[in-house]
């Protein structure tokens, strides 16, 4: 598809689904493993293929994702489907293997304060430590995604330099992760801004390493997106609903919503594998296993057709 305005858009993307990990881990209340696993499995149902199950963390840090071990041992797997769980060391692998999980994530911060309050760590100590989960995972067959935090800016120091966001991927691709995700961890992002970034990760890395991971705190993360897609990025992570939030970053409430995603590259004719009328039903589940409305657009108002 190609008009005035758009120019390079794909046919196809890939939708990178964190609700049940990045989405649940901010919540308050406790969330039972049997309705994790119902929303797991409801958005698998809709066709998502990758999506982010849980966290192997010590339950002192995340106690909403204590229960890594027996909910992935109780969802279902559909054919095609890659399920994946964030493990920050060797310990969580060690847990992670026993699952039988495909793919595991790392993450870091661009920014030492935020890198800090999240993991107690400084950013070099968190490469260090990498070294200890990534081949060991690779030498059992796993692949190993990267998530990189605070791109767009830091909760406690404000403008992050992309320079050493750039230089902080070439070590972590340097270590045999497939893909990095770029993180806009306080929803600050604005299209130039997004623009800057991208040119200078694309300057030295192919597009399809890369992923966005865009918090829509400021209603902006839809607008990033579209400038993503123009410059050829093909992976976006999403969560249904909008839920989650990082914990470590104050306001930072809400992610992109999946379904706000999907319903708006689909009008645009990229395909995405979804079936939005079964993600939105996903989405439900999201509400009610929480127990209160969450912001996704789409969920509250509904799909209207989408035929041109």
């Amino acid at each position: 598809m190609n008009t005035t305005l758009f120019q390079s858009l794909p046919d196809a993307v890939s939708v990178y689904e964190v609700s049940p990990r990045d989405g649940l881990q901010n919540e308050a209340a406790a969330v039972s493993t049997y309705n994790k696993t119902r929303l797991v499995d409801a958005l698998a149902e809709s066709g998502l293929q990758r999506i982010e199950v849980t966290s192997f963390v010590s339950p002192r840090w995340i106690p909403q994702l204590s229960d890594a071990d027996d909910l992935l041992k109780m969802v279902h797997r559909p054919p095609g489907a890659t399920y994946s769980a964030l493990c920050p060391n060797r310990q969580g692998l060690e847990r992670a293997l026993a699952t039988g999980v495909e793919e595991i994530a790392v993450f870091l911060s661009v920014s030492e304060g935020h890198n800090k309050r999240n993991v107690n760590k400084s950013v070099a100590e968190s490469l260090a430590g990498f070294r200890d989960v990534v081949q060991p995972a690779l030498e059992h067959g796993l692949r190993v995604r990267a998530y990189l935090s605070t791109l767009w800016g830091c909760p406690y120091e404000g403008e992050v330099d992309p320079k050493r966001g750039v230089a902080i991927t070439r070590q972590l691709f340097d270590m045999g992760c497939y893909q990095v995700s770029l993180g806009d961890t306080i929803g600050a992002g604005t299209p130039l801004q997004t623009k800057r970034i991208l040119e200078m990760f694309l300057a030295e890395f192919p597009s399809e390493r890369l992923a966005m991971h865009m918090h829509d705190t400021r209603g902006t993360a839809l607008a990033n997106v579209i400038v993503g897609l123009e410059m050829g990025i093909r992976t976006f992570d999403a969560s249904v609903g909008g839920l989650g939030g990082c914990p470590y970053a104050p306001g930072a409430a809400g992610n992109l919503a999946t379904e706000d995603l999907v319903y708006t590259l689909h009008a645009m004719g990229i395909q995405t594998g979804i079936d939005l009328d079964k993600l939105l039903e996903a989405g439900r589940v999201a509400s009610a296993i929480v127990g209160r409305d969450l912001p996704g657009k789409v969920l509250r108002a509904g799909v209207r057709s989408l035929r041109r």
